[in-house]
């Protein structure tokens, strides 16, 4: 929404630009593509790894600010390339009360617009901007980061980031829209919509989940009875 309105308002001005890393599905990247395409607006990949920032990798409770600020950081460093004096970002008004988020400080630190938050936003009128500009992510289900999958304090590795793109793409691939799987060491902890639920339950499923689950490396599959929830493995709320 950021980007369409940035389009309107300054032509081939305007750049969008998403940051590519290993927290990042394969899956997302090419969504932004396409938005973009939607838009009509220049995109601008960069490419980094947080996996290179041992504060990001060890995952204490400000691994999303030391992401962000690594994130922001390079899209800072595109922009000056670019001759681009002002970079803004997708915050919304709904985001600083949405529990422990200390992404918001890089924000803020790093003196980045958040203009949806600015003209007080919300997450609901976001979409309903997106559908006017008939944007095919306007009832996108929301997505944080992989490395939000897994529990505070256990190391953010390649091998369990791979891990959980694979297991969270299998259940896309079976027709949930809502889930997260979460992964506590080996041990696969699914989550989806309580309107999902159901589906979960049946003999079929449970058994392809635990057959495929095992394949990519978890030693364990569980089914979370309470159901999708957001920043349930922090110790409070920084999912999206």
């Amino acid at each position: 929404v950021v980007a369409a309105l940035a389009h309107d308002a300054l032509g081939e001005d305007a750049v969008a630009c998403t940051a590519k890393s290993e927290t990042l599905p394969a899956a997302e990247l090419e969504d932004a593509k396409r938005v973009a395409r939607e838009i009509g607006i220049r995109h601008e990949i960069v490419s980094f790894s947080e996996l290179e920032s041992d504060a990001f990798v060890e995952n204490d409770d400000d691994r999303c600010y030391h992401c962000r600020t690594m994130r922001l950081g390079e899209m800072l460093e595109t922009a000056r390339d670019l001759g681009v004096g002002t970079v803004c970002d997708g915050t919304n008004a709904d985001d600083p009360g949405a529990g422990h988020r200390p992404g918001l400080q890089a924000v803020a630190e790093l003196d980045v617009q958040s203009p949806l938050l600015a003209h007080d936003i919300a997450k609901d009128e976001v979409r309903e901007i997106a559908d006017r500009y008939d944007l095919s992510v306007a009832d996108k289900p929301s997505m944080a980061c992989l490395s939000s999958r897994i529990p505070t304090g256990l190391d953010v590795t390649d091998d369990r980031l791979a891990r959980i793109e694979q297991a969270e793409a299998l259940l896309r691939q079976w027709g949930f829209d809502q889930f997260r799987v979460r992964d506590h060491d080996g041990l696969a902890r699914i989550e989806v919509a309580p309107d999902e639920l159901e589906r979960t339950l049946e003999r079929e499923f449970v058994e392809t989940v635990r057959a495929e689950f095992s394949k990519l490396g978890f030693d364990h599959v569980t089914l979370d009875l309470h159901g999708y929830r957001t920043g349930s493995v922090s110790p409070e709320a920084d999912d999206d």
